[in-house]
């Protein structure tokens, strides 16, 4: 048990020092700033593609995939707004707007990658063409990924309640649209920071070398993102500070805090495999 705690104080200590000297809080700030930025072009390109392809429902799902799991507090005022933006009509999505959406979304990746980079504690060596080619290529695919979401939640509810009447046994099984929208949403986030973890950063991981950092990174998102909407429900005064700035600043500083656990969440799995590379050396 001593041993265990000893380990564990070591491990986090790694993380924190290296979180700390190598510039994480502003490394978050960054992080934070860019997935703002970011969100809205990706959205918009997105949308634009979802109805090329005859996706024409898509703004409304995007919505709830972006936003689902935030907490209310902070989700329903941006979620407004953007789904303002979303519905307002656009040419073909291979127009100049639409590709300079898709390369501003596109910089939100980049921001990941930097941050994982430095978590990971490792130099970046690929040319450049190839990280903004592999930046882009997240985008569409995720772009693609939440068109295919998007139609499952459309059609898992529809399935489940026509097997519910089918088969009435299922009915305490199945669940209703929200249970399935917040476990498609979820189910989302998981396997994008798998992916981001595995093959952004430079150098190569294991899949078992991620999954420590993932479970903090889960776990700390859900706690921190509660008690800051209960922050916000009883203490905030952003809307008298901010005034109609409000939302937008709520939502940068909720950004924040799930940019620090993310590259904490990193720092982790670094620390870690640090620690075992430094066991492995020691003679038995």
């Amino acid at each position: 048990m001593l041993r265990n705690i000893v380990v564990l104080k070591r491990v986090l200590g790694d993380a924190l020092g290296h979180f700390n000297n190598d510039d994480g809080w502003a490394m978050a700030s960054h992080l934070a700033l860019s997935a703002l930025l970011a969100l809205f072009p990706f959205l918009i390109f997105a949308t634009s593609l979802a109805s090329f392809l005859g996706a024409d429902a898509f703004a409304d799902t995007a919505v709830h995939l972006v936003f689902d799991t935030w907490p209310e507090e902070i989700a329903a005022p941006i979620a407004q707004e953007v789904a303002n933006v979303l519905t307002v009509q656009r040419g073909d999505f291979l127009t100049f707007g639409i590709v300079v959406a898709a390369f501003f979304a596109s910089n939100g990746i980049e921001a990941l990658r930097v941050s994982l980079n430095r978590a990971y504690r490792v130099v970046e060596t690929r040319s450049l063409i190839f990280l903004r080619a592999q930046s882009l290529a997240f985008v569409i695919i995720a772009t693609m990924g939440f068109v295919i979401v998007s139609t499952l939640l459309v059609l898992v509810p529809l399935a489940a309640s026509i097997a519910q009447r089918h088969f009435p046994l299922l009915e305490p099984y199945v669940g209703s649209s929200t249970y399935w929208r917040y476990f498609i949403a979820s189910m989302v986030i998981i396997f994008a920071l798998f992916a981001v973890h595995l093959w952004l950063p430079a150098g190569r991981r294991r899949f078992v070398d991620i999954i420590p950092g993932l479970i903090f990174t889960l776990v700390a998102w859900l706690v921190g993102s509660s008690i800051f909407a209960t922050y916000l429900s009883y203490f905030s005064s952003y809307a008298s500070t901010y005034a109609g700035l409000a939302s937008i600043m709520v939502a940068l500083v909720f950004l924040y805090i799930l940019s620090v656990i993310f590259i904490m969440g990193g720092e982790l799995n670094a620390a870690i495999r640090r620690y075992l590379d430094a066991r492995a050396r020691v003679p038995a």
